[in-house]
C-alpha cells in the first residue's frame, strides 16, 4: 500500500507540501508529470497535470527519495506547490485514482520508519515533541532525545542485562554444569550497578514531563482576594471573570503561557472559605486538588486580612509564593511571622510589584529545572517501564540464585524486557497505536 498526505499545515500558505510514500511513489510521479523520475534529492521543476486529461493543476518542485535511503525506508516523494486550498485538493484527488493509494492516518510515515528500522521509539516520539513544541525548552529537549544519548543510555543497560541473563540462562540449559562462583558474585554486582543506574534517572523530579506538559502553577487563596484579577494580569489578557462578588469562580479556569521559553499551565481556583452551596464546594475541593498537584502554588490574600492559620498555613509550607495583594490600602504593618515566609507585596489594581512576582516564579522555575541531565524522562510509559525494572532486579538481587534459579532468571529476563519496550525493541504492538495517533498527519 502506498500512502499520500499534506506535510504542511492546513489552510491558504505560500507553499504545500505533498508527502508519498510506498511502491508506487515512482508511477505517481511519472503519472502527474509526464515524465520520469527526477534525480534523488534533487529539487526538480515540473508541471503537475491530471492524469487523464493532462491539463494543468499546477507547476512546482518534485524531490524523490529512493528506498531504503529515505525517512521512511520505502520509496518516498515529495510535491512542493502552491498552498492554494483548491490545488492540494486537485492533487491529492489525482493521486488518489491510483490503485492501492490511499490518504496516510496521523503519524504513518513515521510509524514506517520505526517499522522499518530507520528510528528507534524515542526517537519517534522526539520528533512529535519537536513538532508540539510551543517553548524554546521544550524544543530543546526534544532535540536532546533526537541526538539518541538517551536511547544509547537504555540500550546500553539493556545490553548489558543480556549479557548477565545469557550467563543465567546457559546455567538453565546446563544444569549439570557448574557455574562458577566468580560469575554470580558478577552478575550480582553488575545487576546491581544496573539497578543504580536505572534509580539515579528515576530521581529527576519529573523535570523532562514538567518541561514537556508544562510547569503546573496554582492560584488559590479565600475568596475576593484577587485570584482572577492575578491569572488576568499574567496572561495578558481577560481569562477570568472579575467580580467582587464572592464565590465568582467557581471552577477551574487554564491559561497556558510562555515565562522565560518555559511552558507553564496557571489555574485560577475557586475561593476558599465555608460554603452551604453544593456546587461551590465542589468548586473548592477542585482548587485544593489542584493546589495539592501543582508543582507551585501562589497563596494570594488580601493585605488587610491576612490570616495564616487553618488552611492557608498548610498551603505555603511547600513549592508555595505567599502573594499578598491590595498593598495599596496597607495601613499597619503586616505582622513580622507573615515576612518570614516567601511573600511578594503587589496591588493588581496600580500594577504594583507584579514584576517581582514574575522573577520569583521565573527563578523557581530555573531552580527546578536546572538540574536537568542529559537523559531524562519524558513520558509516563517510561517511567513505569523504569519502575517495572526496577522492581525486577530488586527482586532478582533479593533470591538466592542457587535455590531460586529459574525464578531469578525470570526476573533478570522481565527487567530486560521493559527496558527494551521504552526502545521499542520488544512486544511494542499494543503501545504503538497511541503513540503515533498523536502525530498530525503528514508525519
Amino acid at each position: 500500500m502506498t500512502i499520500y498526505a499534506l506535510s504542511t499545515g492546513p489552510g491558504i500558505s505560500g507553499i504545500a507540501i505533498i508527502r508519498i510514500s510506498g511502491f508506487q511513489a515512482s508511477e505517481i510521479i511519472k503519472s502527474l508529470t509526464g515524465r520520469e523520475i527526477p534525480l534523488p534529492r534533487v529539487a526538480t521543476l515540473r508541471k503537475i497535470n491530471n492524469i487523464n486529461t493532462s491539463e494543468l493543476i499546477d507547476e512546482g518542485m518534485i524531490i524523490w527519495f529512493p528506498g531504503p535511503e529515505s525517512y521512511t525506508g520505502e520509496d518516498m516523494a515529495e510535491i512542493h506547490i502552491h498552498g492554494g486550498k483548491a490545488g492540494i485538493l486537485a492533487v491529492q484527488n489525482e493521486i488518489s485514482k491510483i490503485k492501492n493509494c490511499r490518504l496516510a492516518e496521523p503519524g504513518e510515515f513515521t510509524k514506517l520508519a520505526f517499522q522499518n528500522g530507520k528510528i528507534n521509539l524515542l526517537k519517534a516520539e522526539s520528533i512529535a515533541d519537536l513538532i508540539s513544541a510551543e517553548t524554546e525548552i521544550q524544543r530543546l529537549q526534544a532535540a536532546k532525545i533526537m541526538k539518541g544519548k538517551s536511547s544509547k543510555k537504555f540500550n546500553e543497560l539493556r545490553g548489558k542485562l543480556l549479557k548477565l541473563l545469557s550467563f543465567m540462562e546457559a546455567k538453565i540449559d546446563f544444569p549439570e554444569e557448574d557455574l562458577p562462583e566468580e560469575n554470580l558474585v558478577k552478575i550480582k554486582k553488575d545487576s546491581g550497578e544496573v539497578l543504580n543506574e536505572i534509580n539515579k534517572i528515576l530521581n529527576d523530579q519529573k523535570v523532562g514531563e514538567i518541561i514537556r506538559e508544562g510547569f503546573k502553577i496554582a492560584i488559590i487563596g479565600p475568596t475576593n482576594a484577587g485570584k482572577s484579577s492575578l491569572l488576568n494580569n499574567l496572561s495578558n489578557r481577560e481569562v477570568a471573570i472579575v467580580s467582587e462578588i464572592a464565590g465568582t469562580t467557581r471552577d477551574v479556569i487554564e491559561s497556558h503561557l510562555n515565562i522565560d521559553g518555559y511552558p507553564v499551565i496557571i489555574s485560577d481556583t475557586a475561593g476558599i472559605r465555608e460554603s452551604k452551596d453544593e456546587i461551590e464546594k465542589r468548586g473548592i475541593k477542585l482548587s485544593l486538588d489542584k493546589a495539592e498537584n501543582a508543582d507551585l502554588k501562589l497563596v494570594v490574600v488580601d493585605a488587610k486580612s491576612v490570616d495564616l492559620g487553618g488552611f492557608l498555613d498548610d498551603l505555603i509550607k511547600d513549592n508555595a509564593i505567599l502573594v499578598i495583594n491590595k498593598s495599596d490600602l496597607l495601613k499597619e504593618k503586616l505582622d513580622p511571622e507573615i515576612l518570614k515566609k516567601n511573600h511578594v507585596l503587589i496591588s493588581l489594581k496600580d500594577n504594583l510589584n507584579v514584576d517581582q512576582l514574575i522573577l520569583k516564579i521565573k527563578d523557581y522555575l530555573k531552580h527546578k529545572i536546572m538540574s536537568q541531565d542529559d537523559i531524562f524522562i519524558t513520558r509516563e510509559r517510561h517511567r513505569q517501564h523504569l519502575l517495572q525494572c526496577s522492581n525486577h532486579l530488586k527482586n532478582f538481587l533479593d533470591k538466592n540464585e542457587k535455590k531460586d534459579f529459574d525464578k531469578a532468571a525470570e526476573d533478570l529476563r522481565l527487567a530486560t524486557r521493559h527496558l527494551g519496550i521504552i526502545v521499542g525493541k520488544v512486544d511494542i504492538e499494543e503501545i504503538l497505536g497511541s503513540i503515533f495517533n498523536d502525530f498530525c498527519i503528514g508525519k
